[in-house]
């Protein structure tokens, strides 16, 4: 006859509990990863440098020496990860009495969403905080700001110097901004936009911002330029956890933009407590979400 033992029991019901985690965490995709990319880490924190590219190539005169060049090195942007954890335990009596077929499942399906919106807070955290003072990143001012410095002196913009709500007007003078965008050395890059980021309030404007083909709101068969010429190559994305109902963004190619940096992946583990008999579950994971370029992002916080 088979028999059971203790460490038999905590396997089979780790292996349910993870079953049941996982199923609840995947069950409604990430918001963050529609907006951050990621990066892996192996250490504490991570100092990323902006770079500045080289100036315009020079003309060589017929056996002249080549004229050389060299980079410059910019602000400099720290990743400091954040340990996130949280663990359930499950009593001895309540495995004697066989109710952790109950509150196993229930309880690791609770674990796996309360992970899931800690992270989803932490990335929402970065816009609602891209236009306060208070949340400055690695030039010194915020996110979202008419006055980033640049190397070579003087400031770039990537927000509307006058605030606006989400029009079609407004989509197009910043797109221009966009379009016009220059490096530290004030050269032109070609940037390019993505896609708009909204609250849930301007989810379906934004639908209709993006995808009518005819100027919304109007009585007149214009085109909508917007949509004909495919400016965003990906359709608006829903931050539900933003917190202004009237801030947009738009997202673009910018390479060292939005990040998010994975320290340590989800970890899921249990153990059994000798003193009180209890089996303790629990879940822990190591990340943090920032920005190195500003370029990677511009938005409006809305009219004020």
């Amino acid at each position: 006859m088979a028999v059971m033992n203790r460490n038999t029991f905590a396997k089979d019901l780790e292996e349910g509990l993870n079953a049941h985690f996982g199923m609840a965490y995947r069950a409604r995709p990430d918001e963050w990863s529609m907006i951050f990319d990621t990066e892996g880490s192996d250490r504490a924190f991570e100092e990323e440098v902006l770079e500045a590219g080289f100036g315009a190539a020079l003309v060589k005169p017929e056996g002249s020496a080549v004229g050389f060049d060299e980079g410059m090195q910019g602000w400099t942007s720290r990743y400091v990860h954040e340990t996130i954890a949280l663990a359930f335990a499950i009593t001895e009596e309540a495995i004697e009495d066989n109710l952790y077929q109950r509150l196993g499942p229930k309880y690791s399906k609770a674990l796996a969403r309360a992970m899931k919106h800690t992270k989803e807070i932490k990335g929402a955290a970065i816009l609602n905080n891209a236009f306060a003072a208070t949340a400055p990143g690695g030039d010194g001012v915020s996110l979202l700001n008419t006055a980033h410095p640049l190397l070579n002196g003087g400031t770039m913009s990537n927000k509307l110097a006058t605030p606006a709500d989400l029009s079609e007007q407004a989509i197009e003078d910043l797109l221009i901004q966009i379009r016009k965008a220059t490096d530290d050395r004030q050269v032109p890059i070609s940037l390019m936009a993505e896609k708009l980021v909204v609250p849930p309030e301007l989810e379906y404007d934004s639908i209709r911002l993006t995808r009518s083909t005819m100027r919304v709101g109007t009585a007149d068969n214009d085109i909508s330029a917007i949509v004909s010429k495919g400016v965003f190559s990906r359709d608006p994305t829903t931050i539900t956890r933003l917190t202004d109902p009237d801030a947009w963004f738009i997202l673009t190619d910018c390479p060292e933009g939005l990040k998010h940096m994975r320290r340590v992946a989800m970890k899921r583990g249990m153990q059994g407590d000798f003193d009180t008999g209890n089996m303790r579950y629990k879940a822990r994971e190591r990340y943090s979400f920032g920005w190195t370029d500003p370029r990677g992002i511009y938005g409006s916080e809305g009219a004020v």
